[in-house]
């Protein structure tokens, strides 16, 4: 860049309050100017401008609970809903869509999360048991759905290494895209944050950018020409989803929904989970946060709560939503107070012990209320939603193996084996059942015999 091109970017960033981003400038090798230039000409200061004003200097507004009320999710779909959905998935006309930006840092692992060794037996990765769902689907409807994987800056390199050396768990169509960015500032300034003298601190746009991600690197218009009507949506890091559930599908294409939602029902007021409600016809998810106590605790006639069903980031979206979206609506940004580590006056690099950044994030549930239709699935618990985001107590690799074990034994019963359990009922051993085996009931009556004892770690895949 010549010095007009620096003199006008200097311009531009002083305009915007930002010019501290060029203070390092004069020190720089062309190598590390063409690395600071790309990340500034990356911001949209206009945007950024917006949300310092109302994220970080302007005062934190809660969801206005005017006109909300409860949402009752469906029930388990019906034959109908089953047969249409199992109709889309032998048509070719379904895509997975796997959200995979994070890391394992919480967890103590150094890599990609979707990499975490989590088989209770085998240590299958999150990857491998989400890919061998959507391989199971293949063999069991004639057409495996392609599969379309969202990364980030951070970890695109390092899965996409990881999909090559394990042969993309025998996948047909695999597609890795990544997420968006926005900058990261200061939680007193507003200014934004340097990674390094030469890089802006830049982080994840959250899992809202999915939609505009899938636009921008091409994917929304290779699905089209593949002939793709629904989308499934899910987090990595929750594997006991069912991916791809006919029933689930067909019952959103049933109802002419535009997007939908599985929920879990929630039986305590303080558990921390978004819920699914809805407002002038159109639904929407209220974050635990800022649902007033007393709608919390509201309860129904027969005792339960009235706002149950409780978000799990699970979706089915049309297509076509998808493609409106994407193209014509700015989702809302939420901020998130976060230590980002950054250099100072100087350049020293500084490891931050408190948070001292605010992080802007679009979260993927404020779609609902751009739907004409929603449908609310009901889903149980135990069956289909144990994230792994601790390193330890709840939603750990302790919890999650377990609750894969309890699942892996449930259907190894209904085949005929006899599963030792602790006396609270759940698996005494680690089982693990690989999903090509645990999708087909069927077959796995005919792989073992009538009777077989499980009381040790037992694995079959």
């Amino acid at each position: 860049m010549g010095d007009d091109g620096v003199r006008d970017l200097r311009a531009a960033l002083a305009a915007h309050g930002q010019e501290g981003l060029l203070r390092f400038w004069d020190e720089l090798d062309g190598a590390g100017r063409e690395r600071l230039e790309r990340d500034l000409r990356s911001l949209d200061l206009d945007l950024l401008d917006r949300l310092v004003e109302t994220l970080v200097h302007g005062r934190e507004e809660h969801l206005d609970m005017g006109g909300v009320e409860p949402v009752e999710p469906d029930p388990a779909p019906s034959p109908e809903a089953v047969a249409e959905g199992e109709d889309a998935l032998a048509r070719g006309a379904v895509a997975v869509v796997i959200v995979a930006g994070g890391q394992g840092t919480r967890l103590g692992f150094d890599g990609p999360k979707g990499c975490y060794p989590i088989g209770p037996v085998t240590d299958r990765s999150l990857f491998q048991i989400h890919c061998e769902k959507v391989a199971a689907l293949g063999r069991r409807y004639g057409r495996t759905p392609p599969l379309y994987v969202m990364t980030s800056d951070d970890n695109h390199a390092a899965t996409e290494a990881f999909f090559a050396d394990h042969d993309r768990f025998g996948l047909e169509h695999v597609r890795l895209f990544r997420q968006g960015t926005m900058p990261a500032v200061d939680a007193r300034s507003g200014t934004v944050l340097l990674a390094a003298p030469d890089r802006v601190a830049l982080s994840p746009d959250g899992h809202g950018g999915t939609l505009r991600a899938l636009r921008r690197n091409g994917c929304l218009d290779e699905m089209r020409e593949r002939g793709i009507e629904t989308i499934f949506y899910l987090q990595v890091d929750n594997p006991l989803v069912a991916v791809g559930d006919p029933g689930f599908v067909g019952a959103h294409r049933l109802a002419g929904a535009e997007v939908s939602s599985k929920v879990v029902r929630k039986t305590d007021p303080a558990e921390k989970v978004g819920v699914v409600a809805a407002r002038d016809g159109r639904q929407l998810v209220i974050e635990y946060s800022d649902l007033p106590d007393r709608l919390a605790e509201q309860r129904r006639p027969d005792g339960g709560l009235a706002y149950a069903a409780g978000s799990i980031a699970l979706h089915v979206f049309s297509h076509d939503f998808v493609e409106r979206v994407a193209a014509t609506a700015d989702l809302p940004y939420h901020r998130a107070l976060k230590r980002v580590s950054c250099v100072d006056e100087r350049g020293r690099p500084v490891d931050p012990d408190e948070p001292n950044a605010i992080k802007f994030e679009q979260f993927i549930f404020d779609t609902l209320p751009l739907a004409r239709r929603s449908l609310v699935l009901e889903t149980s618990r135990e069956g289909e939603f144990e994230p792994l985001k601790n390193a330890e107590g709840v939603s750990s690799p302790e919890t999650v193996r377990a609750r894969l074990s309890d699942a892996a034994a449930d259907v190894l019963e209904a085949a005929g084996a006899v599963v030792s359990r602790t006396p609270e009922g759940a698996a005494a051993v680690p089982i693990e059942l690989g999903p090509l085996v645990a999708a087909d009931p069927a077959e796995l009556a005919r792989r073992i015999a009538p009777g077989t004892v499980v009381d040790g770690p037992f694995t079959l895949s």
